[in-house]
């Protein structure tokens, strides 16, 4: 994997070609239009399967993040889970941005948030910490 600048890869990532994939015929129905997500066409002559013309794109493999920026965060840095202090240490703070691990507790999610912006690190779910 060649080395990327961060500018490149946030100009990749804004640019990369994002299509919001639904259901075939959300619009035809309520049920769907509060419940918008994808789910693939299966039917025998289902136009949107068979990629007719004027028809909703289905997600396949050429939609892909490019190979060298995919997992990273919008704001161009590599995302880690930590789940202590120690796991800081480890750490560049000018590459990565740090998430908390969903299984540690308040008092030790205070810590590390503590811990990680005395150390110039961006904690990406912080919330309601007080740290």
């Amino acid at each position: 994997m060649s080395r990327v600048s961060k500018e490149e890869v946030l100009k990749k990532i804004k640019n990369k070609r994002k299509v919001r994939f639904l259901r075939h015929q959300w619009w035809k129905f309520r049920k769907f239009m509060n419940d918008l997500k994808w789910r693939k066409p299966k039917g025998i002559d289902n136009p949107m399967r068979l990629r007719l013309k004027g028809h909703p794109p289905m997600a396949s493999v050429g939609f892909r993040v490019p190979k060298d920026i995919r997992g990273y965060h919008p704001s161009g840095l590599k995302p880690v889970v930590v789940h202590n202090v120690k796991e800081l240490s480890l750490f560049n703070p000018a590459e990565v941005i740090v998430y908390v691990g969903r299984t540690v507790g308040a008092r030790k999610k205070s810590e590390i948030v503590a811990k990680a912006k005395e150390l110039g690190f961006i904690v990406a779910n912080e919330g309601g910490v007080h740290a």
